[in-house]
């Protein structure tokens, strides 16, 4: 048996330029695992921008957020148990595509210009343009934890940054 181990590592030593092999399937390796890990990301990420889309009421665009900001929270060094709160402004709304249309009406020597628009419609249903969504009103967070004052600090520093909501209009509890 250790004549076998010999032998192979014999035949190794004698390969000529073995170490650019053993560079090339290395290379090969750290390839495969980028590129796996890169595709994961980036359909990560087109989900979490894509969900947005299909969010159609206030109450679903909040839960979103309030969602999203817990998540963000809880790997917060020192945050435990979060629960956020989001007030909205209003609703969601919409601009539709339209059809405008101008006419000149001339009646007993007055000219009056007429103009119409028409929502343009596909399948019975309009053509959105733009989806609009409220602005936040307000933000609340219960965490335990946030007794420390560098703790609530980066609650209120990820806050703003993740909902661009100025400080005055966020309480973090405890």
């Amino acid at each position: 048996m250790k004549n076998k181990i010999k032998e192979f590592f014999e035949r190794v030593k004698n390969i000529k330029h073995l170490y650019v092999y053993v560079a090339v399937i290395i290379a090969l390796i750290v390839c495969v695992f980028y590129f796996s890990n890169y595709k994961t990301k980036n359909e990560t990420d087109n989900n979490i921008s894509n969900s947005t889309e299909d969010l159609t009421s206030a109450e679903e665009y909040a839960s979103y957020l309030e969602n999203k900001l817990c998540n963000v929270l809880s790997n917060l060094s020192g945050v435990d148990n979060v629960s956020v709160a989001i007030t909205l402004c209003e609703d969601v709304r919409y601009e539709y595509a339209t059809d405008t249309e101008t006419k000149n009406i001339v009646s007993g020597g007055n000219q009056t210009t007429v103009t119409t628009e028409t929502v343009i419609m596909v399948s019975n249903e309009p053509v959105v343009l733009k989806t609009i969504y409220p602005q936040i009103k307000g933000v609340v967070v219960v965490a335990n934890g946030v007794k420390d004052i560098g703790v609530k600090m980066n609650i209120l520093s990820a806050i703003e940054t993740v909902l661009q909501v100025e400080p005055n209009a966020i309480k973090i509890l405890n």
